[in-house]
């Protein structure tokens, strides 16, 4: 097909679509071969339009040059399961108390629907993923997580929360295998511990150690609001280490909040940069990386 003569309209754009591009090359550099880990959840999975964004997303990241690695959430379809298996559920500060049956259900959904979705939607688009739980390769070494409540004069309540975990250890050999291979690694946030049990984790906190683990250039978790607002609703576009402990003592940060900024504070002896990011922005991972105000939160040591 023969080429059709450029307008001077049509050249002007071209020549600011160009320059776009151009200003990405710094940061394109700064995070060839370097791996970004992702926690993809809220409206990001929901959203169709926001869906195909997100795997376009990482797919440019891997033809780049850049090793994302994805973990997921699923919270609103495990409780669409139970509901639809009429199993009750029951929330104990925040997390669901998960016993046998409810966990057969989890691991069910994680792994083998809500990852499958995941992974499908980044091969269909033109990139290579692989699903992952934390059994596979010994990835996720979970332990029982323990759970207290403080009250004034009187022993703290023990929660006993079933088979909701917390990770032990990671062991990043199968990621990196991955990595090498040119697939992108999708987690679901499931871990065993030493006698075989499977614990239902926190995803933020599975990205956290798996960031950890790895070294990782950045820890992205994408989130429904712009980022962390102060007192006054403005947003904080950045923090220290220090000043993200300060949020959380002095009530600035609150709700879900609260446990994704501790998950970056965790996360930062290893890793360069936090962020906390509205993933209702379509394109949110490209803006916050290859722009240079970015959007959301970055929390550094």
């Amino acid at each position: 097909m023969q080429k059709q003569p450029t307008s001077e309209r049509n050249m002007k754009r071209y020549q600011m679509q160009a320059r776009g591009i151009m200003e990405t090359l710094p940061y394109i550099s700064e995070f060839y071969k370097k791996t970004v880990v992702i926690k993809y959840g809220g409206n990001a999975m929901i959203d169709e339009d926001l869906k195909k964004a997100f795997a376009l997303n990482v797919i440019l990241l891997k033809y780049i040059g850049v090793n994302p690695v994805i973990v997921h959430g699923g919270g609103p379809q495990i409780g669409q399961m139970l509901k639809a298996l009429n199993i009750p559920s029951e929330f104990r500060e925040g997390y669901r108390v998960t016993d046998d049956a409810t966990m057969d259900v989890v691991e069910m959904v994680l792994v083998g629907k809500v990852n499958k979705q995941i992974v499908n939607l980044i091969n269909m688009n033109g990139g290579k993923a692989v699903g992952l739980s934390g059994k596979d390769g010994m990835l996720i070494k979970a332990e029982p997580k323990k759970l207290s409540i403080k009250k004034a004069d009187t022993p703290p309540e023990i929660i006993d929360l079933g088979k909701v975990g917390e990770v032990a250890e990671v062991d990043v050999d199968v990621i990196r295998t991955m990595e090498q291979s040119g697939f992108i690694p999708v987690i679901a946030p499931v871990g065993v511990d030493d006698n075989g049990d499977t614990y239902n984790i926190n995803a933020d906190s599975v990205a956290g150690a798996v960031a950890s683990a790895l070294g990782a250039k950045r820890l992205h978790l994408l989130t429904d609001v712009p980022g962390l607002l102060d007192k006054n609703g403005k947003l904080i576009t950045s923090m220290s280490r220090d000043e993200a402990l300060q949020v959380i003592e002095d009530g600035t940060a609150t709700g879900g909040m609260i446990p994704k900024i501790k998950c970056c504070i965790e996360a930062l002896p290893a890793v360069e940069k936090a962020h906390i990011i509205d993933g209702r922005v379509e394109n949110c991972v490209l803006l916050e990386m290859f722009t240079r105000s970015g959007i959301g939160t970055e929390i550094v040591p």
